[in-house]
């Protein structure tokens, strides 16, 4: 996929992967930035926390926009 992110300078080529792995019968979703985030009892809990993490990382892009940083 070629695009550009809001935060990204420059157009890049990113690489979808699935977010989601199973470990020792418990759920992970990765991020962009780096982390691991779980465990999770189910493949629709993991799935669940990424829209809310997704929706965190938005608000607190628009809390620091707002703030002037």
């Amino acid at each position: 996929m070629f695009g550009r992110r809001a935060v990204d300078m420059a157009p890049g080529t990113h690489y979808r992967s699935e977010r989601v792995s199973a470990v020792n019968g418990q759920y992970f979703f990765s991020t962009r930035e780096g982390t691991l985030e779980g465990p999770f009892f189910t493949r629709v809990d993991a799935e669940r926390e990424i829209a809310l993490y997704i929706r965190r990382i938005q608000q607190a892009s628009a809390l620091m926009a707002l703030s002037g940083r």
